[in-house]
């Protein structure tokens, strides 16, 4: 079990990682705002595919075509764990290697979406109080890292327990003998 979730966590951490980095790569820093959270989930969703795949293999291969919820939720969390320190390790890589100011760039793209929206004077006092504060708590690893973690890992916790549902039942899709 442990071989399958850190083979298809691997996986599914690699083309996360690689698709974050040709992400940021093409857009040369950060992708349009309107872009970039339907960019980067979808991309989750794709390689969290390998969640149900390790499952599926894990259920077919290693316990003979049968497994139950449990188990089989707690492969695709742990697909799902290992994904996701690669997420945050490409992450912290991109920011590092394109010289990118996350949170600087977040907090003007969010007073300018308010500014945009006629916000009052003092609504966008406090919120560049609070994006401010924003900044130095995400220039903190120990803030940061978990943050970044949090991005990818409810998605995985999603996809482990709808493949978890599917695969507990051994006629879906089930191992063709040869």
């Amino acid at each position: 079990m442990l071989r399958t979730i850190l083979k298809y966590g691997v996986i599914a951490g690699v083309v996360v990682g690689g698709f974050e980095f040709v992400t940021f790569a093409a857009f040369s820093g950060m992708p349009p705002q309107k872009y970039g959270m339907l960019i980067g989930y979808t991309t989750m969703l794709i390689a969290l595919s390998a969640v149900f795949v390790g499952i599926k293999r894990h259920r077919d291969v290693d316990r003979g075509g049968v497994i139950g919820f449990w188990p089989a939720l707690g492969v695709g969390l742990g697909i799902s764990f290992i994904a996701g320190i690669f997420y945050v390790a490409a992450w912290e890589a991109v920011q590092s290697m394109m010289h990118m100011d996350f949170a600087n760039s977040y907090a003007q793209a969010i007073i300018a979406s308010e500014k945009a929206k006629g916000a009052s004077a003092e609504a966008l006092a406090k919120l560049s109080a609070d994006m401010e504060a924003f900044k130095v708590q995400y220039a903190n690893p120990m803030f940061r890292l978990p943050m970044t973690f949090v991005e990818i890992f409810p998605v995985g916790v999603l996809v482990s327990l709808v493949s978890a549902g599917l695969l507990r039942n051994s006629r879906f899709l089930p191992l063709r003998r040869a």
